[in-house]
């Protein structure tokens, strides 16, 4: 049986204005290696998964696990830049003023300039957008965009990769060919992923295993494809 990138057990998340739950109960798991996705309709809770895992939201009780270390729970809550998670927005977040170049290697900059360019060459490399390396972000289309948001939340080789229905803002026809490449790259690579979409299609299209969220609880699906995120 294959590891476990990650773990909620029993997550409880109320944002600070409210006294009503927007995570209750919440557990799951996903193996290493597993492109997973969570499915659910807008303000079911599930892009406040993709938070609490990566820290930007604070939990009131349960434990959150990132390759067996705890990250979140009782008395801890380690910040977002120690937790060895990525992640893919719905807006790009690149920075205007930076390249894609350097965009990408924005979460390099600790490694020495040789290691950075090898590392930023091999990503641009494996999302086809090496010729763009000098282009600014407005020189590049909404899928290219994308595409140098994914490279540059590979580069720092996360543990696990959350992506928040990163496709959300492209028209139909670029949505499904870039949720297929952005498929293959990850299997490519090996990445451990965590999607979150409203769209049953996009999860068939993308995810090896899919669950449901409403109301703020995981409910296991009947799909077959869904049975190895477990609760």
């Amino acid at each position: 049986m294959s590891e476990i990138a990650l773990r909620l057990q029993d997550v409880h998340v109320a944002y600070s204005n409210s006294q009503q739950h927007v995570l209750k109960g919440f557990s799951m798991s996903v193996r290493k290696g597993e492109l997973a996705c969570l499915l659910g309709a807008s303000g079911c809770g599930k892009t406040t998964v993709l938070r609490a895992v990566a820290g930007f939201e604070r939990l009131q009780s349960g434990e959150i696990y990132v390759s067996q270390k705890r990250v979140a729970g009782p008395e801890v809550h380690l910040p977002p830049e120690k937790r060895h998670v990525g992640m893919v927005f719905q807006e790009y977040a690149l920075f205007p003023h930076l390249t894609a170049q350097q965009n990408v290697a924005f979460g390099l900059r600790r490694l020495p300039r040789e290691q950075q360019n090898a590392r930023v060459t091999e990503l641009l490399r494996m999302v086809e957008l090496h010729s763009h390396a000098s282009r600014y972000p407005h020189e590049l289309s909404g899928g290219q965009q994308q595409r140098i948001a994914l490279a540059r939340a590979l580069a720092p080789h996360p543990e696990i990769l959350l992506l928040d229905e990163p496709f959300s803002s492209l028209d139909k026809q670029t949505r499904e060919r870039l949720g297929g490449e952005v498929r293959d790259i990850l299997r490519d690579a090996g990445q451990t992923a965590l999607l979150v979409t409203h769209s049953e299609h996009e999860a068939q299209l993308m995810a090896d295993h899919i669950g449901y969220v409403q109301q703020g609880e995981y409910c296991a699906s009947q799909s077959p494809r869904a049975e190895h995120i477990e609760s």
